[in-house]
């Protein structure tokens, strides 16, 4: 490493870099509850909107792990910087998005900001944590950081939905302002780098064709009802997504400096994590469908769909640090399992749509809070089992196809959810679906209520299949510690 052994990493370092972490999860991702207020204020259509809510996961996604590359190479507290640059520009950006024609473009570019900033920070700083930090102090220093992006994003609903009474733009200027801070208290931090014997050029190619077929995916997944899965849009974008992963994949695979190194990959351990991790993100889907449905088929303001979440946030906040200590204990596989678990049950309960919304609202306030307690048991074991296993000179690498997996997750997560949302609540109700279940109280809004049943279950398969990745692959004895 090029920084000096003796340096140890502060609380002051620490909450610098949570606060750049905050400004993507906390403030950036309040979209997922104001999105209605946001769209009717601007004049955009609710499709355009759908694509800048979840454009700036996506683009967290595609250049997390070019950042996480650029870091080991040029500097971590260099990357973490330009980061924090990203995020002041892009949060004023969306501040001042003009109402009317330029809105979506000016929107959309200021998200795609925001994505960038969080694709810059999450992997630098994770790496730092890994250099600057040791032992139970580096667990310590992970469970908070995590405090910033699990619990930022358990903070996001309810905080977009206190804010949109004071305004919308509001929430950016704040973020700008948290940016400003971040930068400051980071002031002084000592570089880092990873020592490499050759120098490998960029691999823009790869970055290329990945970011096609991620941004082809998502028009798809966003837009593909509209356009018609089976329309000549619909198939040139399906050709085009499976054509350029094609092409990904067969020119990545044995290529030196590759954008992304598959080779990370033969570690059955950081593979089941990186997994399952993308999974549990994705599960980010059901915050969009449930508080869509109780803003929607329930007649409830942003405001009071995000106070039912309140118990999402506290839960990680106050929680999170359990996941630390049931990894020091029992090792990272079982509180990973135990956290899915306790996720799916959130899921459940959320697709109890056929009840009155006094009934749902309630079921909605537990399940937000079981929500919020899976991903704190699940957090810190996962993260702290991935980074573990990583060899130092990869670190950034390695982080950045961690936190992409979080990033991709959360981004298609949304995106297919709000899909089949959407796609679902047009038409006539669902004939079988009505024989089954008995929906009480309006029924004019059973379509609505029937299409999150659908999104919701999409997104309990996504739990099932990352506790299967857990148990595959991830060892009892993980990540237990005894110091």
């Amino acid at each position: 490493m090029t920084n000096s052994v003796e340096y140890k990493g502060n609380d002051k370092l620490l909450l610098g870099i949570i606060l750049g972490v905050l400004a993507f999860w906390l403030f950036a991702q309040t979209t997922l509850n104001i999105n209605v207020d946001m769209a009717k204020d601007l004049h955009m259509d609710s499709a355009m909107m759908n694509i800048a809510v979840s454009v700036t996961a996506l683009f967290s996604g595609i250049f997390i792990v070019v950042f996480g590359g650029l870091a080991d190479k040029i500097g971590r507290m260099k990357i973490i910087r330009i980061g924090f640059y990203l995020s002041i520009l892009g949060s004023l950006l969306v501040g001042f998005t003009p109402t009317g024609r330029a809105a979506a473009l000016v929107l959309i570019l200021g998200r795609i900001f925001q994505g960038l900033s969080a694709a810059a920070i999450m992997p630098a700083s994770l790496a730092l944590v890994k250099a600057y930090w040791e032992g139970k102090e580096r667990q310590r220093a992970i469970s908070l950081w995590s405090m910033g992006s699990w619990g930022g994003s358990g903070f996001a609903a309810l905080f977009g939905g206190l804010m949109v009474n004071v305004g919308w733009r509001w929430i950016f200027f704040a973020a700008a302002a948290v940016s400003i801070i971040g930068l400051i208290l980071i002031k002084g931090t000592p570089e880092i780098k990873a020592e490499r014997k050759e120098h490998l050029k960029s691999d823009y190619a790869g970055i290329i064709i990945f970011m096609l077929a991620m941004i082809a995916l998502q028009i798809f997944i966003a837009k593909g009802a509209q356009l018609g899965f089976t329309s000549v849009a619909g198939i040139v974008l399906m050709a085009a997504i499976l054509l350029f992963s094609i092409l990904f994949f067969y020119f990545e695979k044995e290529k030196k400096g590759a954008f992304i190194d598959f080779k990370l990959f033969h570690n059955l351990i950081f593979t089941g994590t990186t997994i399952s991790n993308f999974l549990l993100n994705g599960t980010a889907g059901i915050l969009i469908v449930s508080l869509m449905l109780l803003q929607v088929g329930g007649n409830l303001s942003a405001q009071e769909a995000g106070m039912l979440t309140l118990g999402y946030a506290i839960a990680i906040v106050l929680f999170i640090r359990m996941g630390e200590k049931l990894l020091q204990r029992f090792g990272a596989r079982k509180p990973m399992i135990w956290g899915s678990l306790i996720v799916a049950l959130a899921i459940i309960l959320l697709m109890f749509t056929n009840v009155m919304t006094s009934t749902y609202k309630i079921l909605a306030m537990i399940a937000y809070t079981l929500f919020g307690l899976g991903l704190a048991f699940y957090a810190t074991p996962s993260t702290d089992a991935a980074l573990s296993n990583l060899p130092s000179d990869q670190a950034g690498a390695g982080s950045g196809i961690y936190k992409m997996a979080s990033s991709l997750g959360a981004a298609l997560g949304v995106a297919i959810s709000a899909g089949i949302f959407a796609a679902f609540n047009v038409g006539d109700p669902i004939q079988w679906m009505e024989g089954v279940l008995t929906f009480e109280g309006r029924q004019d809004n059973v379509v609505v209520r029937q299409a999150a049943i659908v999104g919701l279950g999409v997104n309990l398969m996504m739990i099932v299949m990352a506790i299967l990745f857990i148990m595959i692959t991830i060892p009892k004895s993980t990540g237990k510690s005894n110091a």
